[in-house]
């Protein structure tokens, strides 16, 4: 229940200040006639002593009132709480008195006499701004606070944008697509998205479309009625149902399979859907987040995504950079991961050597800062000294890192210094190492195959 109050209209809370009893007891019933909260008041002292007792979303104050007027009466509002959006009533033929209560922080005037519907539009318009502000100043401190790494962003250009559009994105409940190489934080962005929206209360479901065998796909994803195919011994709850109220996350959504894609994006196109073998229609009541480590466009031009679909999702893409392009973050980075791996594993190891940094910097990081991480972990677990030296940070290719070669030939070697760093760490154990580097296992033994790596050459190890 708590999700769905999440998407109830709420109506505002509003201070109206008027000292005419009459007025005052009109303006009140007509509001509260459209839901909202209302507390009448006949003076600016009573509307300070009610402040102090609940926060209010708007203030609707006469503009001449006994002994003071409403400018004055709504500094003092907003001494308390600057964010308090006020309207101003002013008498006919008082346009200079309007202009002055807006530049000293009104949100806007209502000229006597007014109708009702100019009242009500004014105080939904009103509100929907200040809403809209608080939840902005809000956003800022959530996402600040998700990725803890408020130091980083302040040197790194390129995250700073890439935040500022995750702000923006979590205000609203459109379609996010989250592009950027293996390692990148795809998963960490749409995490951030979800807890950062006003879906923050429902659940985060996220699947990795590569791993669903197309014969499992709709079924997982629409879920299924008692009886519908041989197995089905009781109904389960799809995917997208079981992410009502919150955001589903297709992770790799360009590997969905062609027959799959068109059905999703009727779902996507209708907001509804059945599970196999029933006729109960199921309304879709999830924000949806895609990301890919392939650029869709190329996936459409080449046919294996379909381009309506690519359109259906394409509403807010969001870009992430590699780490070979903010050289800038590693050394914090780096030290973060050094930090939280010390206290994770108990080790006294404490910071690294001037040239074990240098080496990091320099390296070309294909696989971003999940290897990145990986990389800090293995220096932590092996290092005796405390501070990490240069010929732990990726032995196998130390005095080589800037040496130029075919790209092919390059990203050979780096992958098979990397299996053979991963082995030698795990002894052998190639689910160990495949959990490591963030891949199945299957592709994980095709790496191992094509470097020419077997795991029998690292399980006597030491």
């Amino acid at each position: 229940m708590a999700v769905k109050k999440v998407f109830q209209k709420k109506r505002g809370n509003i201070l109206v200040v008027d000292d005419d009893e009459n007025l005052l007891k009109l303006i009140r019933m007509r509001l509260q006639s459209e839901g909202f909260r209302v507390t009448a008041v006949l003076g600016g002292a009573d509307a300070l002593e009610k402040q102090g007792t609940g926060l209010f979303d708007l203030a609707v104050i006469d503009y001449q009132l006994v002994g003071e007027t409403g400018v004055e009466v709504m500094e003092q509002l907003q001494q308390n709480d600057p964010e308090m959006a006020v309207i101003i009533l002013t008498a006919h033929g008082t346009i200079a008195k309007a202009v002055e209560a807006i530049k000293k922080g009104a949100y806007s005037f209502l000229e006597k006499p007014y109708n009702d519907a100019a009242l009500i539009q004014q105080v939904n318009h009103c509100l929907e701004k200040n809403k809209l502000a608080r939840e902005v100043k809000e956003l800022r401190g959530m996402v600040s606070d998700r990725f803890a790494f408020n130091n980083i962003i302040g040197r790194d250009e390129k995250m700073v944008e890439v935040l500022k559009l995750v702000s923006q994105a979590a205000l609203t409940d459109s379609t996010v697509v989250v592009q950027g190489e293996s390692g990148t934080g795809k998963e960490l962005i749409a995490k951030t998205l979800h807890v950062a929206s006003a879906r923050r209360d429902g659940p985060f479901i996220a699947i990795n479309c590569g791993a669903i065998p197309e014969t499992l796909f709709e079924s997982e994803l629409f879920g299924y009625s008692q009886g519908a195919f041989t197995g089905a011994s009781k109904s389960k709850k799809g995917l997208l149902d079981q992410a009502r109220g919150g955001t589903f996350f297709f992770d790799e959504i360009s590997e969905i399979p062609l027959s799959i894609q068109v059905k999703l994006l009727r779902v996507l196109q209708e907001n509804e859907f059945y599970p196999l073998g029933s006729g109960e229609k199921k309304n879709l009541d999830a924000r949806i987040i895609a990301a890919s480590n392939r650029i869709l466009s190329d996936e459409v031009a080449s046919g294996s995504f379909r381009e309506d679909l690519y359109y259906r999702i394409h509403v807010i893409p969001i870009t992430l950079p590699p780490l070979r392009e903010r050289r800038e973050s590693i050394p914090l980075l780096a030290n973060h991961f050094l930090s939280a791996f010390r206290e994770s594993m108990d080790r006294d190891v404490r910071s690294f050597s001037q040239k074990a940094m240098e080496k990091l910097v320099y390296h070309p990081w294909p696989g971003n800062i999940r290897e990145l991480k990986n990389v800090v972990e293995f220096c932590v677990a092996t290092s005796e000294n405390r501070v990490i030296s240069d010929d732990l940070i990726m032995p196998d290719i130390q005095g080589r890192t800037m040496e130029l070669k075919p790209l092919k030939e390059a990203r050979l070697d780096f992958e098979r210094d990397y299996l053979v760093q991963l082995l030698r760490l795990t002894k052998g154990n190639v689910s160990k190492s495949a959990k490591l580097a963030g891949r199945y296992r299957a592709d994980f033994y095709d790496l191992m195959k094509r470097c020419g790596l077997t795991a029998d050459q690292f399980r006597g190890d030491v």
